[in-house]
């Protein structure tokens, strides 16, 4: 009678059976492998519950179980609600672009990073709104399916992350990594995933980013290509989904006010050593780059009476565009404008005589290599999806280089 069950726990000396991580992907499995029943740990028993199609009970002891296949015992069965707990969750709303005064360059570059899923560089003085505006780009981006919050939700399982309390992770994963993270902490080991990872479907936001080790930096070249990263030791191998948005932040200088020299009081060499943290091969990487500034009094105290846009006006803006997107390449193994691969940039990015001769002269003026060539015409594919353009114009390449010339001018110093 046991043929359709399986069993899952850690069994302690005394009988009891304890949680275990990753309960979500085995009773997952389960269901697949063709199992009726899983008896999982009574503190899994939420967990295990929201996969639908299979009877999941929760144990406390090894004599409970017994008891219970003895009918002479009664275990607690976990009721499906999926639906239920994945509308619960999104009703969290997370911190609000209502919030930002003034800051309209700033605004923008968000929203064209959250349509086309963009990695984004802010560049600013100390109190700009970097970091205001970072933690709120998650918030923008289109609602999860139910199918992909029970992917990261498996995942986080897996790692043993699941907030208490919590079975369902239904909003779009936020992870600030502190500049004195490790390679390990990044990237993954043998024991838990990396925040590449852990931030999959969402965004990974470095603050202070040329503080970070710069060997921690490059680790992050190949995920940001690929979307995933292989953890390989000589006992271990795993592969984990790294499909998320980078977002970083840097002020300009060490004292974080180059280039207003009536403030700095860096030298140029404290200059080129602070910038050249960061290398050129991991910001030719990065798709938008943006100088955020100082937000005036009458922005702050809003003397105009203007009310500030919020997320969920932004956030149907970046819906449509990315709908746009998910229609265009529903033929192709990627879904948005920062994933087009080299063989189809011409199919996808079309561009006419003038638009042409025009990033002809920019490639030559500012240097760039293929890599911001391409990425500057992804942007630009952005760009027009949000205006629900079918052709890229002139316009929208002036504004997608706008974004892609200022790295130069940081990198300039270093030369």
């Amino acid at each position: 009678g046991l043929a359709d069950t399986i069993f899952v726990g850690e069994l302690s000396l005394k009988g009891l059976i304890n949680p275990i991580n990753g309960v979500m992907s085995i009773v997952t499995r389960a269901k697949e492998l063709g199992y009726k029943r899983c008896i999982v740990p009574s503190k899994n028993l939420d967990e295990g519950s929201i996969i639908d199609g299979i009877e999941v009970y929760g144990a406390q002891s090894l004599k409970e179980v017994y008891d219970f296949l003895s009918e002479d015992g009664h275990m607690d069965k976990g009721v499906c609600r999926l639906q239920e707990v994945f509308e619960a969750e999104q009703k969290l709303v997370a911190e609000d672009f209502a919030d930002i005064s003034g800051q309209p360059m700033l605004r923008r570059v968000c929203e064209i990073a959250a349509a086309g899923m963009h990695n984004l560089l802010l560049i600013g003085p100390p109190g700009s709104g970097k970091t205001m505006a970072a933690r709120r780009i998650s918030g923008i981006l289109p609602r999860l399916t139910v199918d992909d919050a029970i992917e990261i939700t498996s995942l986080y399982s897996i790692n043993g992350m699941l907030p208490p309390g919590q079975s369902l992770i239904a909003n779009r994963p936020f992870r600030e990594v502190h500049h004195t993270a490790t390679r390990a902490a990044m990237i993954g080991g043998k024991k838990r995933a990396g925040e590449v990872s852990l931030s999959h479907m969402g965004v990974l936001f470095l603050d202070e980013f040329p503080e970070f080790d710069r060997g921690v930096l490059e680790t992050l070249r190949q995920p940001m290509e690929s979307g995933k990263v292989m953890i390989s030791r000589a006992d271990f191998k795993q592969e984990y989904p790294a499909n998320f948005m980078l977002v970083a932040a840097m002020n300009p200088c060490k004292c974080g006010y180059y280039p207003d020299f009536n403030k700095c009081r860096c030298s140029a060499r404290e200059i080129r050593q602070y910038l050249g943290r960061v290398s050129g091969p991991l910001l030719d990487r990065i798709d938008l780059c943006t100088e955020t500034t100082k937000t005036s009094l009458e922005d702050i105290l809003n003397k105009k009476g203007n009310a500030n846009e919020s997320s969920a006006d932004i956030r149907k803006r970046v819906e449509k565009a990315q709908k746009i997107q998910r229609k265009r390449y529903e033929k192709d193994t990627y879904s948005f404008n920062s994933q087009i691969t080299s063989k189809d940039m011409k199919k996808y990015c079309k561009l006419n005589e003038e638009s042409r001769r025009y990033m002809e002269l920019a490639f030559e003026k500012l240097d760039l290599s293929a890599r911001s060539f391409n990425k500057t015409l992804k942007v630009a594919r952005t760009i027009a999806d949000l205006e629900g353009s079918k052709d890229i114009k002139l316009a929208h390449l002036k504004e997608a280089l706008a974004y892609r010339g200022l790295d130069k001018k940081y990198l300039d110093v270093i030369k």
